[in-house]
């Protein structure tokens, strides 16, 4: 009984461990097989996604704090391998008992280059045309797409180098980057010039063995996967911005990728002008003479009557109300349907037809001129 109580204690505390192993992952939105690489974008997106600067909802702060802690956990080799191990109390046992956990704002400015003396680069804004169904713009849409980009190769992390310890500070320069050139304009006069140093090319360091894996390069090409949300009743050109989604490169942190959001043109489809809608309708002459009743489809796939009673002439335009696009950022209020209708004649009639389309419409004209054309005989 006493062995039993021992293993199911122990079990029950192997478990406790690995449902901590796994928050901190929980909390960067990973799983436990997650790179370095995945753990650097994860921290880049989420911390991005709920600064306190910039979003304002009650529980962003402590979300901000807690994706804080568990980059620096993760982020860190040898914290990594502990957690993963032996979870919160493993740190803890490391750390002699007590936890210190950095500041979550000097780690997002320290992530993102904001404690450099000198301003950051930055790279280039892309902006990308992408098209989407009208469907997708009247009902709103997530929709998965990928795109082509360069990244910081994720053996060296940018560096270039197979390892650290091939990474060697320039002799030649000293590690400064720059040389001091002294030259001789005339006799007993000299000056100096700095220039950059044409051993490491201003970096300060060489390296003795490149990375096998970009052979140098610092990065490398990749598809990256993206999930486009593209709201109910977006205008034209909307613009999502995706924050510094850009090429990575070690000397400046990558730009925003910027997507204009326009719907697809399809050939006798749907057209849109701002919350408007437009559809062509076309009748036979029966139901432009008579009216009709029938029944459209809509975008998302509810029914819009059409109803007309009387003669229907060509190019006629019908309005239904509150049946366009959805307004965008303005709940329940919609744009109107504009329905023209296209009247399709007959190629041919037989005489009977004719006959019987000329007593309809010139029925007494026909008699008068039966009743001359008897006078006559």
């Amino acid at each position: 009984m006493g062995t039993s109580l021992f293993f199911l204690l122990v079990v029950t505390l192997l478990l406790c461990v690995l449902v901590n192993a796994a928050d901190l992952y929980k909390v960067l939105e990973l799983s436990r097989s997650a790179s370095e690489q995945d753990i650097r974008k994860a921290y880049k997106r989420l911390s991005r996604k709920y600064h306190p600067d910039k979003n304002k909802d009650e529980d962003a702060e402590s979300r901000f704090v807690d994706i804080a802690y568990a980059y620096e956990i993760l982020s860190d080799p040898e914290k990594k391998q502990l957690y993963d191990r032996h979870g919160e109390e493993g740190l803890k046992a490391h750390e002699g008992g007590q936890q210190h956990h950095g500041n979550p704002f000097d780690i997002f400015q320290s992530f993102f280059g904001g404690q450099s003396s000198h301003q950051t680069r930055r790279g280039q804004t892309s902006l990308i045309d992408i098209e989407v169904s009208l469907a997708d713009m009247y009902s709103g849409a997530s929709i998965d797409f990928s795109m082509k980009k360069r990244v910081l190769c994720d053996h060296c992390r940018g560096s270039g180098a197979a390892s650290s310890d091939d990474i060697h500070t320039c002799s030649a320069c000293n590690g400064a980057g720059v040389k001091i050139v002294r030259q001789q304009i005339m006799p007993g006069m000299f000056t100096q010039t700095q220039m950059t140093c044409n051993e490491c090319g201003g970096r300060g360091h060489t390296i003795v063995r490149k990375c096998p894996h970009c052979d140098g390069a610092k990065i490398i090409d990749h598809t990256q996967h993206y999930t486009l949300d593209v709201p109910r009743g977006a205008p034209e050109g909307h613009q999502i911005v995706f924050e510094g989604e850009g090429d990575e490169n070690p000397d400046w942190e990558p730009g925003d990728v910027i997507l204009k959001v326009r719907s697809r043109k399809e050939r006798g489809s749907w057209r849109r002008k701002e919350s408007g809608l437009y559809w062509k309708e076309t009748i036979g002459v029966e139901e432009a003479l008579l009216g009709f009743e029938r029944n459209l489809t809509h975008l998302d796939g509810h029914v819009v009557p059409l109803q007309r009673h009387g003669v229907t002439q060509p190019g006629f335009v019908q309005t239904i109300k509150e049946e366009g696009m959805p307004v965008f950022e303005q709940d329940d209020a919609f744009g109107d349907l504009y329905i023209e209708y296209n009247v399709v004649l007959p190629t041919e009639l037989s005489p009977e037809t004719q006959r019987r389309l000329r007593k309809a419409l010139r029925g007494d004209l026909d008699e008068h001129v039966d009743e001359h054309s008897k006078d006559e005989l």
